[in-house]
């Protein structure tokens, strides 16, 4: 990372890596709650978490693996401070008029474990995904066969992230039965969610490098 402190960035990468943050954050907020989908239950988490795997794809394709690797490190570090914020605000004593303490304690107070997993489990799940991405492209992968290496990427950085997040954040809260149920349902409807907006990722990337290239930031 030490080449990357000198190194000038475009402002459109600065717009991807707000916009990772900011997924991050807000998923870690929302993943406390558990939705019944028919059959299935997952966390509200999955609405917006797979656009992180997305914009890791479109980074690691335009920018390098280690403008991706800088951009899941910010993500962290965001995550850690939102985390940190949040539970100041709950140590801090409340005025007469402030009657939600308990309702404060019991959302939030549960969010530092789920970080804690989520740190551990986007880090390694987020670090594989690029990975992947960019040793398939430095094998000789073309750039016609983008759509099987963002799929193939996010299949093995979400199993990684489902396998470790889950019984880490939910362990002892909910039963292994449904733990085990949402580590395959949430790796499916991710990777889903990825072949879905694929033509959407496809035409990000393609034009990310067009803007770029005629700037000469790649």
């Amino acid at each position: 990372m030490k080449h990357l402190a000198n190194s000038r960035v475009s402002a459109l990468y600065l717009v991807l890596v707000l916009t990772f943050c900011i997924c991050l954050i807000v998923a870690n907020l929302v993943e406390i709650k558990t939705i019944d989908l028919g059959p299935l239950t997952i966390t509200a988490g999955v609405v917006i978490f797979p656009l992180s795997y997305i914009i890791n794809d479109c980074v690691v394709e335009v920018y390098g693996l280690q403008r991706a690797k800088l951009m899941i490190w910010l993500g962290f570090a965001s995550s850690l401070f939102v985390t940190l914020a949040l539970q100041l605000s709950i140590a801090l004593p409340g005025s007469p008029e402030w009657t939600s303490q308990g309702a404060m304690e019991e959302i939030y107070g549960g969010v530092p474990r789920i970080v804690a997993a989520s740190f551990l489990a986007f880090l390694c799940g987020s670090m594989v995904n690029a990975y992947t991405m960019a040793r398939m492209k430095s094998s000789g992968d073309d750039a016609g066969r983008f759509s099987l290496r963002a799929i193939l990427s996010t299949v093995y950085g979400e199993c990684i992230d489902s396998l470790i997040f889950f019984p880490i954040a939910f362990g002892g809260v909910l039963s292994w039965r449904m733990i085990v149920s949402l580590m395959v349902t949430q790796a499916v409807i991710k990777t889903l969610y990825e072949v879905m907006i694929l033509p959407v990722t496809i035409f990000a990337v393609g034009r990310l490098r067009r803007v770029e290239k005629s700037f000469g930031n790649v």
